[in-house]
């Protein structure tokens, strides 16, 4: 009689291998459905839209297009869950009380999140947690003082001024159509670039400074797309796909960026201190960080300070440019309200020529619009907190610790039971008699809480400073061809570019 295969001496280890394994998968399988009876348990008491069996709600997020998410917004009024694949979730809030009450806390980053976000920024403030963030914080917050934010205006203006030398020259006395986008961009890296690390790139002229401008737009299209396919949160699909691999490519040419700057800082202040010009105003932001490695030794390291570059300098050009691209297209697309921020303007600064810090605080009605034009279109159209412990929202239901919750600002800003008419370009929503009826975490274009944005302050100067000066050379108009379309890769983009109609006033 014939033995069986599995009497062989090499067929009964495999077959044990092979149960084993099976057995490994079916453990998982298990798991994972656990794991989605919990989630739907915890989830009970929230309503959303129904997701796919496989991919979820990915297709709500996954493209990046916003429109679908206003659909949301109205139809569930205070937050809603977003399946990503059947065994994730990222729970979205958009209620301003809602808000508060997570803002409150002090919950750390969401590792799903911030898992794709570290290769790019590393160890920065963006995404560190706990007493490092706090000792970050503290040493990163005088670089913003009120004296060195007064000695920006001058260089801010200066660099506005070259990018509005560029277009009196592509447009002369015709009025033309300019994609703003790309310019805006690079005069805010020329000024990030002279304020905060004081070098002169004259990068707005020499293109090969395009190379970092357009690595931080595919890393933040690479990064987006990984977030909201439930594969990639898995280490080994992430690791060995195309994406994996694109992502370590740009990362790596927009270090090597960042690196230069670092060098080329250490080796001026090293020449400065050989010739005994000790002598210095202001500091600026690195001059700070490197002062606070050489006190804290070990305390701030060679990581610590390169991630925090990488943070300022990836987080300062994005979102500066674009919060200026909408403010201006919100001006084309509303010339009664061009009108009035140019006479106000006109009032305070004549022809331009010069302008000073007390005169920023003077340009209520302009700083109005900014506002506005900021709740309409947030550059950062979400923040994510990891839960530590339960939360009950104000309207008594709960959710567990380890749920992601999303903060949608977007959601925030457009959501009609908090705004009305939410989509109208209305600067006096935020006039004195309107702020005092509004909720306090309605509105924020700039996060809220311990973790708000650091460079605030910074970034309304340059708004301010760079809105005036073009309004007082150009008369802004739509380009009815071409129509905005907005698409969040991380932060806000067009998809399109951005095309205004520029004319020069004579």
């Amino acid at each position: 009689m014939e033995s069986s295969w599995l009497e062989t001496r090499w067929a009964r280890p495999l077959y044990l291998v092979i149960v084993f394994f099976l057995t490994l998968g079916l453990l998982q399988v298990v798991k994972l459905y656990m794991r989605r009876q919990q989630l739907l348990r915890d989830l009970r008491a929230f309503s959303g839209p129904p997701p796919h069996w496989l991919t979820g709600n990915q297709k709500l997020f996954g493209s990046g297009h916003l429109e679908k998410l206003d659909e949301v917004v109205e139809k569930y009024p205070c937050a809603f869950p977003a399946w990503i694949g059947p065994f994730e979730v990222f729970f979205y809030i958009y209620d301003p009380d809602y808000a508060k009450t997570l803002l409150s806390r002090t919950d750390p980053k969401s590792k799903y999140f911030h898992k794709f976000l570290v290769p790019l920024l590393e160890e920065g403030l963006l995404s560190l947690n706990g007493s490092k963030w706090a000792q970050h914080r503290r040493l990163v917050t005088p670089a913003f003082n009120l004296n060195i934010l007064k000695s920006h205006v001058n260089v801010i203006a200066q660099s506005v001024n070259i990018m509005l030398g560029k277009w009196e020259k592509t447009c002369g006395t015709q009025e033309t159509v300019v994609e703003v986008f790309k310019d805006i961009n690079l005069m805010s890296l020329d000024t990030l670039m002279k304020c905060t690390f004081s070098q002169e790139t004259n990068c707005q002229i020499n293109s090969t400074h395009n190379r970092f401008i357009e690595g931080l737009t595919e890393c933040l299209e690479i990064i987006l797309k990984c977030m909201y396919s439930f594969f990639y949160h898995y280490d080994i699909f992430f690791k060995f796909s195309p994406e994996s691999r694109r992502l370590q490519k740009w990362t790596n040419i927009i270090h090597q960026y960042t690196g230069q700057v670092i060098q080329e800082k250490r080796k001026s202040l090293k020449d400065e201190k050989e010739q005994g010009e000790t002598e210095k105003k202001c500091q600026d932001f690195l001059d700070i960080l490197l002062s606070a490695q050489a006190k804290n030794g070990n305390g701030f390291s060679d990581n610590d300070l390169y991630s925090e570059v990488n943070t300022f300098m990836i987080a300062g050009v994005d979102t500066i440019g674009g919060t200026l691209s909408w403010l201006l297209y919100h001006l084309a697309q509303n010339p009664e309200h061009q009108k009035r921020c140019r006479e106000e303007i006109r009032g305070i600064l004549g022809d331009g020529s010069s302008i000073t810090w007390d005169q920023l605080g003077e340009m209520s009605y302009t700083t109005m619009c900014i506002k506005e034009s900021l709740r309409l279109c947030p550059t950062a159209t979400a923040i994510s907190r990891e839960l530590s412990k339960p939360i009950t929202f104000p309207d008594g239901r709960s959710l567990p610790a380890g749920m992601t919750v999303v903060l949608s600002i977007w959601g925030l800003h457009r959501n009609p039971n908090v705004w009305e008419n939410p989509k109208v370009f209305d600067p006096l929503r935020f006039s004195q008699e309107n702020y005092s009826k509004r909720h306090s975490h309605s509105y924020l274009p700039f996060s809220g809480g311990l973790r708000n944005c650091v460079g605030q302050h910074f970034a309304m100067t340059e708004l301010k400073v760079a809105v005036a000066l073009i309004l007082l050379r150009f008369e802004l108009t739509p380009d009815p061809t071409r129509p905005l379309i907005l698409i969040s890769k991380i932060l806000l983009k067009p998809k399109n570019g951005l095309h205004l109609y520029l004319k020069k006033i004579s």
